[in-house]
């Protein structure tokens, strides 16, 4: 990942500057001014830097995903200035180096979204910088949801399927964003079994992988139904169940993941009527020995959520209880509202709290999907209160397509990082920064009101919730009358 992450920070230089510059693996002394990339415990270069107390990484040490970033003077001899990007493990130095990308200018969204990069002459870098971060949520993330056919089509237009070729993109994008994590496409699509690319790539680039909130044991739904036999039923076909989740687990190998645990229906719908508690429970503890069979390891010694979407819930309700190292994934209703949080006098879990967000939904009572309703204000309410109630394990959103979420899915993951970062009174002045990032300060501002109009309009009413009453005058929205909203406004 460092190597990778390397080989992008060089060509944005390339797209920023013009000019290409060398990655070397060894100190040279021709070299007069050098950027040193590398973790602690990792790196020769860095190692001999803290023993010659040149640099200090001590608040480095057991961190997660932290970096930091430095200026040295005479670090070697013969080099006159280094400037050095250290992390506390993979991910840490590349978030560390993809950080000053896009203080250079290099959106995340460069490719994705089309968004230039400013060429310029020079780049300064402050003799005293000393920078220095790390997230306060664990793992955070992506959910490519709803994909057929926008998505879907396109990228068997463009890259000829759901496959390597465009996930690569995703896993740069994620890095660029400073997340960690990807529940991947479903809907017709299987990560693993499609390209057997897919899972190493996302290794090497560092990405968690997960499956959905119905897809148990790191298989997708799509493999059941190209492999599965008999019905989709523990009490019925449990032998054959268990073979197909085992399968998942040796598939993951030493793959870093987080296995989703528990059980649905087929096609993400109740398991049963009512509340089968005691078979909910036998489904878990059978799957927990699954994960120790197959990795040698305690069962706590793998990173695994229980999520409490729809009627799950009322399984918790009703007094069912996983491991105490199972994050518990709680969840939005589908539109963005919060339906359960921890009790600030619950006892602290070593698995923690997280939280499956919706940006997109396709499902009951109504789907939205295809076009930004999601302002950021109503995110930054929802999750500020998840975070302050503990709820920092897992933040995961379902962004269906990905192209028009661009906006939400940036803040949603900034906050992620740092919650503490952006109060409320900040959001407006986060989204004109943010529409300065991606075309240019001289019209941000407008911008920036339009974005959050935008949003804040289709949020009152969804698109997809037109219908025949909404052309009558005394409705708020009127397909002929505009007063409301222009009044509004004013």
């Amino acid at each position: 990942l460092v190597q990778k992450t390397a080989s992008l920070f060089k060509d944005d230089l390339e797209k920023v500057t013009g000019k290409k510059p060398l990655i070397i693996h060894t100190l040279s002394s021709s070299e007069k001014n050098i950027i040193v990339v590398g973790t602690v415990g990792e790196s020769t270069i860095i190692q001999q830097l803290i023993k010659a107390k040149k640099i200090n990484a001590d608040s480095l040490q057991g961190k997660w995903e932290a970096y930091q970033i430095k200026i040295i003077q005479h670090p070697f001899k013969g080099i006159d200035n280094a400037l050095i990007i250290v992390g506390s493990d993979k991910r840490g130095t590349a978030y560390g180096v993809l950080d000053l990308s896009r203080q250079m200018g290099v959106s995340p969204w460069y490719w994705w979204a089309d968004v230039p990069v400013k060429k310029k002459k020079e780049i300064y870098v402050a003799k005293n910088i000393f920078e220095q971060d790390r997230p306060l949520v664990k793992y955070r993330g992506i959910f490519i949801n709803d994909e057929a056919p926008a998505f879907s089509g396109w990228t068997k237009e463009k890259f000829g399927g759901v496959n390597h070729l465009v996930y690569e993109k995703i896993f740069e994008l994620l890095l660029r964003l400073k997340a960690n994590y990807l529940w991947p496409a479903m809907w017709g699509n299987a990560f693993n079994d499609d390209d057997t690319l897919n899972p190493i790539l996302a290794n090497k680039w560092g990405i968690v992988m997960g499956t959905s909130h119905h897809e148990p044991m790191q298989r997708a739904q799509q493999e059941w139904k190209r492999y599965g036999k008999g019905a989709w039923d523990y009490d019925s076909n449990e032998a054959v169940l268990n073979q197909f989740w085992k399968k998942g687990i040796e598939n993951m190998g030493k793959h870093e993941s987080i296995v989703t645990i528990g059980m649905r229906g087929d096609g993400d719908k109740p398991m049963t009527e009512g509340t089968a508690t005691a078979l909910l429970e036998r489904i878990v503890a059978d799957q927990r020995k699954i994960i120790e069979d197959v990795t040698h390891k305690p069962a706590s010694q793998t990173p695994q959520l229980w999520a409490l979407y729809k009627e799950v819930q009322d399984y918790y309700d009703k007094g069912m209880r996983v491991p105490d190292d199972v994050t518990l994934l709680l969840w939005d209703d589908n539109l963005g509202n919060s339906r359960k949080l921890p009790r600030l006098t619950d006892k602290p879990r070593t698995g923690g709290y997280g939280i499956y967000y919706h940006f997109d939904y396709v499902g009951g009572p109504r789907n939205y999907k295809w076009i930004n309703t999601n302002n950021i204000a109503r995110v930054w309410e929802q999750m500020h209160l998840a975070y302050e109630y503990g709820v920092d394990k897992i933040w995961i959103v379902n962004v269906g397509d990905l192209k028009p979420m661009e906006f939400p899915i940036s803040f949603f993951l900034d906050y992620a990082w740092n919650p503490k970062k952006y109060p409320a009174n900040s959001l407006q002045e986060y989204t004109r920064n943010w529409a300065a990032k991606q075309f240019g300060p001289e019209h941000a501002t407008e911008i920036a009101q339009i974005i959050s109009l935008y949003s804040k309009y289709n949020g009152r009413r969804k698109p997809e919730m037109v219908d025949p009453t909404t052309i009558h005058t005394s409705q708020p929205y009127s397909l002929t009358h505009y007063q409301y909203v222009d009044t509004l406004e004013r």
